[in-house]
């Protein structure tokens, strides 16, 4: 039975690692949005928590580009869909180490290396709709800041965005356990006897 969680934001280690794979989880409060550029700026230069214009310790990081629309009253979100987060891996292990970040959130799961973090540090990979960017964004209910704008450009900036019942399913949890190394397993498995009763 899928357990439903309401997560407020900033989360603790505690709450991180209260999370289990296959829970879906509301978030409500701020996360950070991050791809390729901002992970590796992070992980190169290591900015001091006092030089960065928002805290991410407890915080979400998103690997996201959101579309986004400038009006007279600032930016809004247009669409938040999320990107394949296997193409951060290279990076996150030394993002969550080093930025205090306890819940990772994209889309198609990560690696070896992310896994060790997570488990290491206290924290969650959450797995997010793909192809729902729309809605996605109408749970975003207001744009809080952005933070290397001009170096970086909209979609690789990092947004800092309040969200509001931002749903996600824990699929790598604190703990180790990994439901995309289940699945790839257990379609393994009956892909090989879908072999062996074609072959008998």
């Amino acid at each position: 039975m899928v357990r439903t969680v309401p997560v407020s934001l900033p989360m603790t280690e505690d709450d991180a690692r209260g999370l289990r794979a296959g829970d879906l989880v509301l978030l409500s409060g701020n996360i950070v949005t991050g791809r390729d550029r901002i992970h590796k700026f992070l992980l190169e230069q290591k900015p001091s928590s006092e030089s960065l214009p928002f805290p991410l310790a407890g915080s979400v990081l998103y690997h996201c580009g959101p579309i986004m629309k400038e009006t007279e009253e600032g930016f809004i979100v247009v669409a938040a869909g999320p990107t394949t987060s296997m193409r951060v891996e290279m990076y996150e292990h030394g993002v969550i180490g080093g930025c205090g970040i306890r819940g990772v959130m994209g889309k198609g799961g990560m690696g070896d290396l992310t896994r060790q973090a997570l488990v290491e540090r206290g924290c969650v990979y959450m797995h997010t709709i793909g192809g729902a960017a729309v809605y996605l964004a109408e749970r975003i209910t207001k744009v809080l800041g952005v933070w290397m704008l001009e170096e970086f450009g909209l979609a690789e900036a990092m947004w800092h965005l309040e969200v509001k019942d931002f749903p996600a399913i824990v699929t790598m949890d604190a703990h180790g356990n990994d439901t995309h190394r289940e699945i790839e397993a257990l379609s393994l498995e009956r892909f090989r006897e879908m072999a062996g009763i074609r072959q008998g």
